[in-house]
């Protein structure tokens, strides 16, 4: 599939090679797009240039660090939920107003309202208590919270040249990472992590202009970077793409019917698809028995279906469900250790009483 810039410009073959390089690892050093440009082939001022027709394009969302929620002390969860379908569309406005909402689709399935929702650690209404909050609001006639009970894989990276393809390679981020985190996060961390979660600015030496901000050299904020990294914190520091304009225009969540003793069997296996950029274990319902969850991200339904088959194949789980998003309400990053939060549970307290 082709896919389209600024108006009527191609993408060309570097353009491609910038965008599979970001998505990986943004350098963490002074002139970060100095560095991409010796890997593609080109000057640092020439990245820039293309970076932002790329994001004038809508096919670069944001290049930042991408944190562990639940390192951060974040109470997150996957939410299915079936509202009539007249009243979808303000049932997902409703949903949004959250600032902890940071993905919601529809997909055809009975659940047709899918969101995930992260809360703070000192939320007065909690994980349950904002669903439930968000249940009322919404309309819904059904509502399933779906926490990560065991994370297999997380990092979405979509490969420009080939699309989704039955490869394999080891998980960039799963349970062993999480495990390892510090889960210890100072003050000085929080104002790192404050900047770094921005979107980066697009100028030759960005972590000077974010180190003025926040009270550091530039030395100073990338060896905060580079700290947080380290204590498994912060996962990377990368672009994260609109799958659309970029040209992968199907979205599968592959959610499978595992036995129990097989699931730590399969979900690992899965998890090193490279067209699977999320794969978890989470809790079934007597109306919802899929256990494991895998994302895919393919330019056609054809490709995604493609890698569930082999998926399947694989490991001979068959009883599997391939739930598309037909509509995007939302999707952003969550802004951690911000004032809107605790300002949206001031105004929906009294739902609970």
């Amino acid at each position: 599939m082709v896919s389209t810039i600024s108006g009527s410009r191609m993408m060309d073959g570097v353009d491609k090679d910038i965008l599979n390089f970001i998505q990986r690892e943004f350098p963490l050093e002074r002139e970060p797009f100095a560095a991409i440009g010796r890997e593609v082939g080109i000057t640092g001022g020439e990245v820039i240039r293309r970076i932002e027709t790329l994001k004038r394009g809508r096919v670069i969302r944001q290049i930042s660090a991408i944190f562990d929620t639940r390192v951060l002390g974040y109470e997150s969860s996957l939410v299915a939920a079936k509202i009539p379908p007249h009243n979808l569309a303000e049932g997902a406005k409703a949903i949004n107003s959250h600032p902890g909402v940071s993905h919601n689709y529809e997909r055809n399935n009975e659940f047709n309202l899918w969101y995930t929702v992260a809360v703070p650690p000192d939320s007065r209404l909690g994980l349950e208590g904002t669903v439930d909050v968000l249940h009322r609001i919404s309309g819904a006639e059904k509502t399933r919270i779906l926490p990560t009970l065991k994370l297999f894989k997380i990092g979405v990276t979509l490969d420009m040249k080939e699309g989704a393809t039955a490869k394999k390679e080891a998980p960039q981020y799963g349970e062993t990472d999480r495990a390892k985190a510090d889960r210890n996060i100072s003050e000085d961390d929080r104002a790192a992590i404050r900047a770094l979660q921005e979107d980066i600015p697009l100028t030759p030496r960005p972590f000077d202009l974010w180190g003025d901000q926040v009270g550091l050299s530039y030395e100073g904020l990338i060896e905060r970077a580079q700290d947080l990294r380290r204590r498994k914190i912060m996962r990377r520091f990368s672009a994260v793409l609109y799958h659309r304009k970029a040209g992968f225009r199907a979205n599968a969540m592959g959610v499978w019917k595992v036995p129990e003793e097989r699931i730590e069997e399969v979900g690992n296996a899965f998890a090193h698809y490279q067209a699977v950029s999320h794969c978890y274990q989470r809790p079934i319902y007597e109306d919802w028995p899929y256990s494991i969850f895998s994302m895919v991200h393919g330019r056609t339904v054809e490709e995604c279906e493609a890698v569930l088959d082999a998926m399947a194949a694989e490991t001979g789980i068959t009883e599997r469900l391939s739930l598309y998003s037909t509509r995007e309400y939302k999707k952003t990053r969550v802004r951690y250790f911000t004032s809107e939060m605790d300002a949206w549970e001031r105004l929906y307290a009294g739902f609970l009483r």
